[in-house]
């Protein structure tokens, strides 16, 4: 009997001893997994965030193709503009600003949106004289494109994704969003669009990224 009990408690380790094996294979296998799609993920970013501004191509408000590679060196500021907006009035801030900086290597490039309750319904021909005549836009104008949605253009869906520009999930939330580019055509921060390019925050990244 006590031999039985002896080979019992044997049979009873070697199976728990078995199963406990079983579940270390498996929990290692679940950790390697685990690990391997994390790695994968970082290496996705990493390799996404290396894109710049400069790998689009963009028409201008006369219909040009305009590679954003032009603009390689530059701190380049990209805002989405609405003529029918309640914050029209940026537009001559735009420009004073533009005028002021651009000797210093300052860009501003206008990107006309129809996004928002309709505030942009003009044609690009129709934008750019509106723009000209009241409020004496000089920097570079754009045709007009879609900054979110399902329809949203390649570029904005670099700059307000994280997973493209490698820094920032920065949806547009309405016009006169503007995005700080720095020297490398890589995307340095989102500006709110009742921030304006006098305000000090943005001043602040400016006068960083000049330094």
């Amino acid at each position: 009997m006590i031999l039985n009990l002896f080979n019992a408690n044997i049979v009873m380790f070697y199976t728990m001893n078995k199963k406990m094996k079983v579940w270390s294979v498996f929990i290692a296998m679940l950790i390697f997994a685990v690990g391997c799609n994390a790695k994968s993920a970082t290496t996705a970013n990493a390799a996404n965030s290396g894109k710049t501004i400069y790998d689009f191509t963009m028409k201008d408000i006369d219909g040009n193709s305009v590679s954003l590679s032009k603009y390689k060196g530059k701190i380049v500021v990209i805002v989405n503009t609405a003529s029918q907006c309640g914050l029209v009035g940026q537009l001559s801030e735009l420009e004073e600003f533009y005028k002021k900086y651009q000797d210093k290597g300052v860009v501003v490039l206008g990107f006309p949106a129809n996004n928002f309750l309709g505030q942009e319904p003009l044609s690009n021909t129709e934008i750019k004289a509106f723009c000209t005549k009241n409020y004496g836009v000089t920097f570079p104008m754009f045709s007009k494109i879609s900054v979110k949605g399902d329809d949203i253009d390649p570029l904005y869906k670099y700059l307000t994704t994280k997973d493209e520009n490698g820094v920032v999930d920065a949806p547009v939330k309405w016009n006169y969003q503007k995005f700080i580019i720095n020297k490398d055509g890589k995307v340095v921060c989102a500006i709110a669009p009742r921030t304006t390019v006098k305000d000090q925050e943005f001043l602040q990244n400016i006068d960083d990224l000049l330094k």
